[in-house]
């Protein structure tokens, strides 16, 4: 479906609208280069961004910010729009499959773009529903566990060519949560770069970093607040590009279970701020055998259910009798 045959065309289109239209307002080239070195390619990617933000852009001064903010406001509208025509635009998203169907079903149709997600799978290559074409993966790597051979043998699950499948993944080590951070920015340029290519980022995992960097009550708000920079990050480049977002998350110990009479005495980590940024919250736990469970935690469409799936050499699938 193009662009023409919806009704909210601003909106819809903002993503191929180079930053460069700018330039039409008298802007310095110099100073939109300076932009799209932090990731901010697109005038909805400078919509979306705070006026402070622009201004810790280096060698961007009030003024001049004050001036981008300006000439991007042109650039679109203001926002508003009828409940119609947002659902018109929601027809953009797209879901990729978890490989079982029956996860799938859990979660409406699969792992949803414009939306964070807390899953994994090589299948975001293959065509799917929702005229989905399929398309690349960036995956990025906090704690040194993504292993290309097990592309191989999904790849060999779907009859899909090795090379080209490990070609169609962009892979990129995070050692810090700043560098995590600094990521996103080469991730949003790429997403601008090849737009429409990409369909889904990973992060294994969201919060390991942040747990290594940020030790103690003592650094708690310090480390929440970054948390929610980067939440809040993902979530507009997930609107930015129509991609899918999916994190891997950790679980603690819950005190207050106990307490409560909790079948399950564990909690995802991150707080209330990662709980409110992710659209999807999904519970894993282990099975039988190669067996799993997925539980929805928490979703705004849909309801509280389970699904049972394999974990198999080829990947995700769906449970054997």
């Amino acid at each position: 479906m193009g662009y023409k045959n919806f009704l909210y065309l601003p909106v819809v289109a903002l993503h191929e609208l180079m930053i460069t239209e700018c330039e039409l307002f008298s802007q310095n080239v110099a100073d939109i280069k300076k932009l799209k070195s932090v990731g901010i390619c697109t005038v909805k990617g400078i919509q979306m961004t705070t006026r402070r933000a622009l201004c810790n852009v280096k060698g961007l001064s009030e003024a001049k910010v004050d001036k981008i903010k300006e000439a991007a406001n042109k650039l679109i509208e203001p926002g508003f729009l009828t409940a119609f025509e947002y659902s018109e635009k929601r027809k953009m998203v797209f879901h990729i499959t978890t490989g079982s169907q029956e996860f799938d079903k859990l979660l409406g149709g699969g792992i949803e773009s414009m939306a964070i997600t807390e899953a994994f799978g090589v299948t975001a290559q293959l065509p799917g529903a929702d005229r989905y074409t399929g398309g690349k993966i960036i995956f990025i790597d906090t704690e040194n566990t993504f292993r290309p051979d097990r592309l191989r043998d999904i790849a060999d699950r779907f009859n899909v060519d090795h090379d080209a499948v490990l070609d169609n993944v962009l892979y990129a080590r995070a050692y810090t949560s700043e560098h995590q951070m600094e990521l996103l920015d080469y991730v949003a340029a790429k997403f601008h770069e090849e737009a429409g290519i990409f369909k889904l980022l990973i992060i294994d995992s969201i919060m390991a970093l942040f747990r290594v960097d940020f030790s103690g009550r003592g650094e708690l708000a310090e480390r929440q607040q970054k948390l929610a920079q980067m939440l809040s990050r993902l979530q507009k480049i997930s609107e930015e590009y129509n991609v899918a977002v999916f994190v891997t998350n950790q679980m603690t110990a819950d005190p207050g279970a106990t307490m409560t009479f909790q079948a399950d005495p564990k909690k995802p980590i991150g707080g209330h701020i990662l709980a409110h940024a992710s659209t999807t919250r999904i519970s894993l736990r282990k099975g039988r055998g190669e067996l799993r469970i997925a539980k929805i935690y928490d979703s705004p469409e849909m309801p509280e259910n389970e699904a049972t799936f394999a974990i198999t050499a080829g990947g995700i699938g769906d449970a054997k009798e």
